[in-house]
């Protein structure tokens, strides 16, 4: 293969090596594992999904930042609850870093 305008060859490669180097800049996931753990906790007279994940979102590291209804979903979720109702002396997980 001739190189015949050595101008546009040079561009090109800067261009692409430019692209490449910007795509790898832009990657800002990592994937790291966080090792999550899980505490037992048992529902008491007056718990509910909704002030389990309330408290969860104050105290627990875990679900700092999060919306109350993503950690009731979550919650519910992890513990194949088919509805919010919740039973006394019910054991649910709940995580925890």
């Amino acid at each position: 293969m001739k190189i015949v305008n050595k101008k546009k060859f040079v561009r090109s490669i800067l261009i692409i090596v430019g692209g490449i180097i910007l795509a790898f800049l832009g990657i800002s996931h990592t994937y790291s594992k966080t090792e999550v753990s899980y505490k037992e906790d048992y529902i008491i007279k007056g718990d509910t999904l909704w002030s389990i994940a309330e408290n969860q979102v104050d105290t627990n590291e875990y679900y700092k930042n999060k919306d109350i209804r993503e950690v009731m979903y979550e919650i519910q979720k992890l513990n194949n609850l088919q509805s919010g109702n919740l039973e006394i002396g019910q054991k649910i997980l709940i995580p925890n870093l």
